[in-house]
């Protein structure tokens, strides 16, 4: 699993965005060596040499990021999943001791925890941030563990994202989700990205999906419990 996030400010802020995101690509371990060589060719294709993300998506790189998710869609071994967040239900003061940082960190455990299934192993990079508490992490993957007792959880790991090209894809997806559910994607080629995936793959708009949706799963959590 390879996971990002956007809009964590609206965590502590909360009229920052309406919705924080957490996102996360999944795909097999067997797969990752292929995976990496397809994204550096389509990155060689259009003569990206850095990293990429939504954030820095505009009209001269559109055609490159319209193949990023081309590839995602086309290619059975990866899946996406995000769970969004809305900022002004969030109570830190009653459920996370006023430590917005631990809420971020059981929205990640949501995140991830629906999608690990029985006996199998699995390795979760994340996007390498300063916490305020180091063992943020270390809690993570043992909670994982304690939840998902048939299942092995080797490492949860946090990786700068420019050094891992499944964070930046999970970068590029999390923020398109993030833009939409905000209703704040500016710009021509973000919007051009969006309507891309809408009308090319999902054959609708990116709205919360249900739970069995397995190739781009949108959570919008219910803060009072259910889906």
């Amino acid at each position: 699993m390879y996971c990002d996030e956007s809009g964590i400010e609206a965590l502590s802020n909360k009229d920052a965005h309406k919705f924080m995101a957490i996102g996360g690509v999944w795909m097999p371990t067997d797969y990752r060596v292929t995976f990496k060589e397809k994204l550096n060719a389509i990155k060689v294709k259009h003569s990206i040499g850095g990293e990429f993300k939504w954030q820095k998506l505009s009209p001269a790189y559109l055609s490159f990021y319209k193949d990023l998710v081309d590839y995602f869609f086309n290619t059975s071994q990866l899946r996406f999943r995000a769970v969004a967040v809305e900022a002004s239900k969030v109570d830190h003061i009653k459920f996370n001791n006023a430590d917005a940082e631990l809420g971020f960190y059981k929205f990640y455990y949501q995140l991830l925890h629906h999608w690990i299934y029985d006996f199998n192993t699995y390795d979760i990079f994340v996007d390498l941030k300063v916490n305020r508490d180091v063992g943020r992490l270390k809690k993570l993957k043992e909670v994982l563990g304690n939840a998902n007792l048939t299942s092995s959880i080797l490492q949860t790991q946090g990786l700068p994202s420019e050094q891992s090209l499944g964070i930046q894809l999970a970068d590029v997806l999390t923020g398109l989700v993030s833009s939409k559910l905000n209703g704040e994607a500016t710009g021509t080629a973000k919007i051009s990205l969006i309507k891309h995936i809408e009308s090319a793959y999902i054959k609708k708009a990116i709205a919360p999906t249900p739970k069995w949706e397995e190739k781009f799963n949108v959570f919008k959590i219910n803060l009072k419990g259910g889906w």
